[in-house]
């Protein structure tokens, strides 16, 4: 064993604790009451990006609800590094912000296009515009509703109001601050809020700030709940004649697929439904890279949600390289002893909850025999290589879906991608056909 899996397990414990995280939260407050500051709320909006323009369609309630400020900041999409599969991320993103919205109780429409050009620039020009005048809350979300409403078939005019349009310089000048600003303070999406030292992206995670801006007394009166509801999982069983399976793509790297393995397993349980298990290799380890602000927002926000949800985690011992093969080599194995769902588990909780190091024997052994298997068949398994191939195809399975990262389901005719995408497998199976 290195002397990095003997210290990162600790280390992580601390990193990702709740414990740290409220601390730093009362810490950011102190200093915030010490400058005599408002709550200050700081929001990056990219227009050519749909979770943005959900997000702009929710700034007003939000500052009907909370006694803040609101920084806005028009921001560039995100760079290769961070989308490397970036036309399948902008198709993707369209689909799903509709199937978003209609669960949330919003407006959008995946016309099948992205905005044109001209329309994107325009667009820009004027919430850059909105920003000087301290009217963007006020504008953005009919800006952005015109914009996709005709996405590829701008005309260009001015909604109604005497709106201006910041000159292409500005505008440019601006989003090169904002998008530097967003990086040194560690993002690279838009829709995302930034409150305190903390990020929060898009609608999906507006109910984490809001329970902590309530958390601090920053409510208005008569303020109850939130705008949007993270939602339950299934609870109690329920009958459904012939559910469809459920495809889990899923990596044993990906601290998503991690806090979502119990929950997607527990919910086919209640439904009556099989999961078949799609793994693919470790998206670092198919040579795509992952920046460092990613990396970093990813692991603290997958700590935030698996909090929620009730989900050890945080106390990790990193799968890259060897211990990832290793454990994808054996998911085989364990489908043939109908032991595979309880060795996904074992390795997830392992890795990711208790620190063991998969790269090891010891490790892997424990994680193995834990799910039933044996030690000595998990062995000879550690020798075949046909994993690899099988991998390879369930990479190209998802690819052909319109997908590309993990954990994604398929129940049925949806496909969807994200650990707080449940609600709409859960929907499919219960209505026994898609809703994308």
């Amino acid at each position: 064993m290195s002397i990095k899996s003997l210290l990162m397990p600790a280390f992580t414990q601390r990193l990702l604790s709740r414990e740290r995280l409220l601390a730093r939260r009362v810490r950011s407050e102190r200093a915030r009451v010490a400058r005599g500051e408002r709550h200050r709320v700081h929001y990056f909006h990219q227009v050519d990006d749909p979770y943005s323009a959900l997000a702009a369609a929710s700034l007003q309630r939000l500052l009907a609800r909370y006694d803040i400020d609101l920084v806005a900041h028009v921001v560039g999409p995100p760079p290769d590094s961070a989308a490397p599969e970036r036309d399948r991320l902008v198709a993707y993103s369209r689909r799903d912000a509709q199937l978003l919205a209609r669960h949330a109780g919003l407006d959008f429409q995946d016309t099948g296009a992205q905005p044109a050009p001209h329309a994107v620039q325009w667009a820009a020009g004027v919430l850059v515009a909105a920003i000087a005048d301290g009217r963007f809350a006020d504008v953005a979300c009919q800006v952005s509703a015109s914009l996709w409403r005709a996405a590829g078939d701008f005309g260009g005019g001015l909604p109604a109001g005497d709106l201006r349009i910041a000159g292409p310089r500005d505008t440019a000048l601006h989003m090169e601050a904002a998008n530097a600003l967003r990086q040194r303070l560690g993002h690279y999406l838009g829709a995302t809020f930034f409150y305190g030292g903390e990020w929060y992206w898009g609608i999906d995670r507006l109910h984490h700030l809001e329970r902590r801006l309530q958390d601090l007394g920053a409510q208005r009166p008569g303020v109850r709940g939130v705008m949007f509801p993270s939602g339950e999982d299934l609870r109690e069983p329920v009958h459904i004649d012939d559910p469809p399976p459920i495809d889990f793509f899923f990596s044993l790297r990906s601290p998503y697929s991690a806090i979502v393995t119990p929950r997607i397993f527990e919910l086919a349980r209640l439904a009556g439904a099989e999961v078949r298990l799609r793994f693919v290799l470790p998206m670092v380890m198919r040579g795509l890279p992952v920046p460092r602000e990613k990396r970093r927002y990813i692991a603290h926000d997958a700590a935030r949600e698996a909090f929620a949800r009730g989900i050890p985690f945080g106390r990790l011992n990193d799968p890259l390289g060897r211990p990832a093969e290793r454990g994808l080599a054996l998911i085989p194995c364990a489908e043939r002893a109908g032991r595979g769902p309880d060795y996904v588990l074992s390795f997830m909780r392992g890795v990711w909850a208790e620190g063991i190091d998969a790269g090891s024997d010891r490790g892997l052994r424990r994680i193995a025999e834990r799910a039933g298997l044996s030690w000595d068949e998990a062995a000879r398994a550690l020798k075949d290589e046909a994993w690899r191939r099988t991998a390879e195809d369930n990479r190209r399975e998802m690819f052909g879906l319109g997908l590309w990262g993990v954990p994604s389901f398929r129940a049925g005719t949806t496909a969807v991608w994200g650990q707080d995408r449940l609600w709409a497998v859960e929907e499919a199976l219960q209505t026994r056909h898609g809703l994308l």
